[in-house]
């Protein structure tokens, strides 16, 4: 890949009966914007999508899985020649959608039928040439706007579906930074300053301090039942 010139032709595409094997991805980076009541630091979810001449909707890289390459490699040299980015692969797809190309929509025929696999993939280089740059622009946009401009149902669905592993994955990520050893409360009284001039009697920080540990262990007990 160290020329830029996209591969052409169909001379080693993988087939599947009479599907053609597709590959692409979705790539996406998080942006810093200010959110919130409190006007915090965010991060927001963004993808890249492409945009064709003559055409307003948007569409994802993708393109034929040939056989010298896995279909890991297929997604990144799609995600290169069309949309000049490079990144983090996912390990796993998506997943696989059936799909018509948009030569053959409106045919009765088998011909045009293809399977596209889709992966998410973080990016970590923006080149400012790539082979395809004369036919394809590059925008970043918001998830909401992804939806709108789509092209593709399927595409859509590829987009939902990250969105969602994504969602589960940061918040499996919250759940584990939240969650702390629970203690019995007479370990943790033992651990207490030692009491005041009021005696036996526990101090007004004694107690705050008991009620905020009790409060803390319901926590993070409700979170760990709330993910069995």
């Amino acid at each position: 890949m160290s020329c830029l010139t996209a591969r052409t032709g169909r001379q080693r595409q993988r087939y599947e009966g009479h599907l053609r094997l597709v590959s692409g991805c979705i790539p996406y980076k998080f942006e810093k914007s200010v959110g919130g009541c409190n006007r915090s630091m965010e991060k927001e979810l963004l993808v890249l999508m492409i945009s064709s001449p003559s055409r307003d909707d948007l569409v994802f890289p993708k393109g034929g899985w040939e056989d010298d390459e896995t279909m890991s490699e297929a997604a990144r040299r799609e995600a290169w020649e069309e949309a000049g980015v490079k990144g983090v692969l996912g390990e796993t797809p998506l997943g696989d959608w059936e799909f018509r190309s948009k030569s053959k929509q409106n045919s009765c025929s088998q011909q045009g039928g293809c399977r596209g696999f889709m992966f998410a993939m973080e990016v970590t280089e923006e080149l400012d040439s790539w082979p395809e740059q004369a036919n394809y622009g590059r925008k970043w946009l918001t998830k909401e706007e992804a939806f709108r401009v789509c092209r593709y149902d399927w595409m859509r669905e590829a987009l939902k579906k990250f969105v969602t592993a994504l969602s589960e994955s940061r918040e499996n990520d919250t759940i584990k930074e939240l969650e702390v050893p629970l203690r019995p409360i007479s370990e943790i009284e033992h651990q207490m300053p030692p009491q005041g001039c009021f005696g036996s009697h526990p101090s007004i920080q004694q107690l705050a301090a008991r009620k905020s540990m009790q409060q803390m262990q319901m926590h993070c007990t409700g979170l760990r039942k709330s993910h069995v």
